[in-house]
């Protein structure tokens, strides 16, 4: 059991050299995760989802109760800047309609998991990050919907409800089914030794959803040349970036301290591409490169958060 502890932590410590690790490979040998599509890529989050709602408590949803300022600034700087920088880029780089649809998607999803790593990594607000990223979260079933409807109707027909249903199904009720088995659980030896096993696990079955998207656009990766990756990449750095920064600027207009601005740069700027990509792969299916950007976003936003973490931790040492 402490070498499946000392594992968690390697990769959860190594997540992003671990998850590109298993991109390269899957590129050169495509065939090892056509397994993961369709419901089993459906499950596979839905784990992801329920490894987070494992970890939370009740003091966790207390806060949010209890700093209503600070969530409703983080909450309105996620589904304001995330999407609107999204359609900027898709408007000013004329992109083709189905990597439009990819990073629009990613703008639209809630914050990531791993957000809440970063945010201990470089002393920012914890308690903020993971009230925000649980916050988002809930709402996601209306808002990521909502939002695809308003920045992506004039391209494909979105299925509001549909996508509603998903997102509930794979998001809430696992976090939700976390949570009760945390709150009935949490004293017992052995759930504690679980909730220890949970962030290699997350980075494991993320890394599965990574690989299967990279087995589903090997063809039209090849096909279509490096250029299309280096197009794709670009657009997912401005808006991960633009992200980290605008996230940054709404805390300060919103007076926050260090901490928490470093937190809702954070949090606004990751995102929860792994969502994403499942809902790329149910929804837009007749677009298969509609999965590109949210795979690339889950490697990238794990190393650009990783980096910028090391950055604030670095001027805080100065």
């Amino acid at each position: 059991m402490e070498i499946l502890k000392g594992l968690s932590q390697w990769l959860a410590k190594y997540a992003s050299a671990f998850i590109i690790a298993v991109a390269v490979i899957t590129f050169m040998m495509p065939g090892l995760f056509k397994w993961v599509h369709g419901n089993t890529q459906t499950v596979i989050l839905g784990l992801i989802m329920l490894t987070m709602g494992l970890t939370l408590t009740m003091q966790d949803f207390k806060v949010v109760a209890r700093r209503p300022w600070d969530f409703l600034v983080g909450v309105v700087a996620q589904f304001v800047i995330m999407p609107g920088v999204a359609y900027l880029l898709v408007r000013v780089w004329h992109l083709e309609p189905a990597l439009a649809l990819g990073i629009l998607l990613v703008g639209c999803c809630p914050g990531g998991v791993s957000s809440n790593i970063m945010s201990y990594l470089c002393h920012g607000d914890v308690a903020f990050s993971v009230g925000m990223t649980c916050a988002s979260t809930v709402l996601a079933p209306v808002m990521t919907p909502l939002l695809m409807q308003l920045t992506a109707g004039a391209i494909i027909e979105i299925d509001t409800v549909g996508m509603f249903l998903n997102i509930l199904i794979v998001t809430i009720l696992p976090i939700a089914l976390g949570c009760v088995l945390n709150y009935y659980f949490s004293k017992r030896e052995s759930f504690l030794t679980l909730q220890s096993l949970m962030p290699g696990t997350s980075v494991i079955l993320l890394a599965c959803i990574v690989g299967g998207v990279i087995s589903t656009v090997h063809d039209p990766l090849v096909e279509r040349g490096f250029m299309l990756f280096i197009w794709t990449f670009a657009v997912v750095f401005c808006h991960n970036s633009l992200g980290y920064l605008l996230g940054w600027v709404a805390g300060r207009l919103a007076g926050f301290n260090t901490a928490k601005k470093r937190t809702i740069s954070i949090e606004v700027g990751m995102q929860n591409a792994g969502l994403a990509t499942v809902l790329a792969g149910t929804f837009f299916a007749a677009q298969p490169l509609s999965v590109l950007p949210c795979a690339i976003s889950c490697a990238w936003h794990s190393i650009s958060g990783t980096i910028l973490a090391g950055i604030y931790r670095r001027m805080d040492e100065k």
